[in-house]
């Protein structure tokens, strides 16, 4: 892998890492073993941020989270969060998400947060990870729910669907409080799909009774209690993130429910969850 896209891996961990601390362009640069002046080169070409926008849109997002979560004190979030002043912090705040922090976290919004995606896995060089040796399946219950989502054009995964949408659903996403915790990626049964639209879509599933905002171009749809037959490979190196995909895949294919008394049911959604390393790649496949 290029020397320069592993320098910028390097100080974007490091940026992860120590992000409620003073950062200067001098440590980042002995992180990334290039001078201060080639590093703030690379890091904006690979990212196309400078150094100091990237640690601005992270801390903000960051801050949106824990109004959105937690009972913060604007002044306190402001502080840890680097700013000088609580004015400067509003400023940013509402430049970033076109909102007051006062007002969002009285009554949060969905917003378009952040996602410092590492530049690692953009450049990664094809290469075979050692074969998964287990992926564990088990059969969970899925309650009667809503899913907020965004259609694509033809997409049927995860790429072309960033190809049609774009990348940053994820980051608006990730901003409404959810019953899962986290976003969905969802392949679409016909019944569900509008004419001239993808198979696969991104969402976030919310309570049956959800009466929240629901962002411009985005849309609501019922999905019904359900069972499911939760896939999960083993943890794996993060780079190593497609491989682990293919793997837990090429798995599923190869499975037959019935042999503990299940049949696939394809009048429901298939799941997909973002692939975490620490805890594996997981699919969910709706049965009967």
């Amino acid at each position: 892998m290029d020397e320069r896209v592993l320098a910028v891996q390097r100080i974007q961990d490091y940026i992860e890492k120590h992000l409620y601390e003073e950062i200067s362009l001098a440590q980042l640069a002995e992180v990334s073993l290039y001078s201060p002046w080639y590093s703030y080169r690379i890091f904006k070409e690979f990212t196309g941020l400078t150094i100091s926008d990237y640690i601005r849109k992270l801390r903000l997002s960051k801050s949106a989270l824990k109004l959105r979560d937690e009972k913060v004190r604007i002044v306190n979030i402001a502080y840890e969060m680097g700013f000088k002043s609580v004015d400067g912090y509003q400023r940013a705040f509402k430049k970033e998400f076109n909102c007051n922090p006062y007002e969002y976290a009285k009554q949060p919004i969905p917003i378009y947060l952040f996602n410092p995606y590492g530049v690692k896995f953009r450049y990664k060089e094809v290469e075979k990870m050692e074969r998964t040796k287990n992926v564990f399946i088990q059969v969970v219950n899925k309650p009667k729910r809503k899913v907020i989502i965004k259609r694509g054009v033809k997409a049927t995964e995860y790429f072309e669907y960033c190809h049609e949408v774009g990348c940053d659903v994820w980051g608006l996403l990730t901003s409404i409080k959810g019953i899962g915790g986290e976003p969905v990626c969802l392949w679409l049964p016909e019944k569900y799909r509008k004419e001239n639209t993808s198979t696969y879509v991104q969402g976030v599933e919310v309570d049956a009774n959800y009466q929240g905002i629901i962002p411009e171009g985005f849309e609501i749809i019922d999905l019904p209690e359900g069972k499911y037959m939760m896939f999960q490979g083993e943890p794996f190196e993060e780079e190593n993130y497609g491989e682990a995909i293919e793997e837990v895949q090429e798995a599923i294919k190869k499975y037959d429910p019935s042999v503990v008394g299940y049949r696939w049911d394809e009048e429901n959604p298939r799941i997909q969850l973002e692939p975490i390393g620490t805890r594996g790649y997981i699919e969910l496949w709706p049965v009967k």
